[in-house]
């Protein structure tokens, strides 16, 4: 598995690198074009869920103990997890759905349409599992019905937000503004200052220093982050294509790979403080992380049910509004309980989205010349 990840990345990165040169002042547009910011905000909250918010105050212990990680700091490890070049599997997507799909429809093709559709409501249902499982984790001493009644709420408010793309929209920005509240909160209740704030900063220096060892799997748990980036790049580059407000290609890619880190990489600073100097981050505090966390996640669910509806057909204006919120809300939460007793991991998702790659890489080739860009 290992050895097919690296050979896709290798290959994926390499792609991009050709289309921010080649095609660099091609300009992208999707068909409901939005302001950068709002696209931005669609894109940072429905390709992220709550592990951004609460995941690095158990890395950071395990970076810092794991002769694995000896290479550079844990800071620049959880970084190079979340943040930077990862993202370049968002921009390859949304270029490809912005400027090659709608001229090529190759995911129109009955098989490629069908896997693909199942990708997406199986990640959708795995994203809320794996929110299930973890809910320990976040709150702790909290109870299996408390467990799932919450996760039930987070569904039934993620179709019910699915049902506009205005309402997506609007809980996106919304969620993004509470994220960099959390932020500045967290930051001014530490009383870290800027001088903590920015010497913590430059611990992100070790992810810039060793980059390259990043482009592959470092660790298992590496691997998993990046068939779990992998799994979702498809459906995000389908999903935020749309949103694209006529930027460059080369404007793209920085508005993917840049734009998106800064906040990431203050986030895990102000949390890298807390955590090397031994102070907790609990109260209210620990409270807002979840608050925001669960908002993510109902911003990733509401976009990926969004994506599948739409692509089979199965919309608010088609069924109504009370079938297609009642329906999306049993099919995702019968789903969500189901995969507690099937083996399923993300890096099966991974490999099929992998699978899915190389189908419309051979398929784009055989039919470039169509392509007239």
């Amino acid at each position: 598995m290992t050895l097919i990840l690296s050979i896709a990345i290798i290959i994926t990165t390499l792609t991009s690198l050709f289309l921010v040169i080649r095609f660099r002042n091609l300009r992208c547009e999707g068909p409901l074009p939005a302001p950068l910011f709002t696209f931005i905000a669609i894109l940072f909250t429905s390709g992220l869920d709550v592990g951004l918010i609460m995941f690095p105050l158990v890395d950071f212990q395990a970076y810092s103990t794991d002769p694995t990680y000896s290479f550079t700091n844990p800071l620049a490890y959880e970084f190079g997890f979340w943040g930077f070049l990862v993202w370049a599997f968002y921009f390859l997507t949304t270029f490809y759905f912005c400027i090659v799909e709608p001229k090529l429809r190759l995911f129109e093709i009955p098989l490629i349409k069908f896997v693909n559709n199942v990708v997406i409501i199986g990640t959708c249902a795995f994203t809320g599992y794996l929110f299930l499982d973890y809910l320990p984790d976040y709150i702790v001493g909290i109870g299996d019905t408390a467990r799932f009644l919450l996760v039930a709420v987070v569904i039934l408010l993620a179709a019910l937000s699915s049902t506009h793309l205005r309402f997506i929209a609007i809980l996106s920005v919304s969620s993004t503004w509470m994220f960099f509240a959390l932020i500045a909160g967290i930051w001014l209740y530490s009383g870290m200052g800027i001088s903590g704030l920015a010497g913590t900063l430059t611990n992100i220096g070790g992810y810039f220093a060793n980059i390259h060892r990043f482009v592959l799997p470092v660790s298992d748990y590496h691997q998993f982050y990046l068939y779990w980036w992998f799994a979702w790049s498809v459906m995000i580059g389908q999903f935020v294509a749309r949103f694209v407000g006529g930027i460059r290609t080369w404007q793209l890619l920085l508005a993917l790979l840049v734009v998106p880190s800064i906040p990431i990489a203050i986030w895990f600073s102000v949390l890298y403080w807390h955590f090397d100097n031994g102070v907790a981050v609990d109260g209210l505090r620990r409270v807002a992380m979840i608050v925001v966390g669960v908002i993510f996640v109902i911003n990733s669910l509401d976009s990926l049910i969004r994506l599948y509806t739409r692509n089979l057909n199965l919309t608010v204006e088609r069924l109504g509004v009370k079938l297609y919120v009642a329906g999306n809300w049993l099919v995702m939460f019968v789903l969500v309980l189901l995969y507690q007793f099937t083996p399923l991991e993300i890096e099966w998702v991974g490999l099929v989205v992998i699978g899915i790659y190389s189908a419309v890489y051979v398929m784009v080739l055989r039919r470039r010349r169509e392509l007239a860009i």
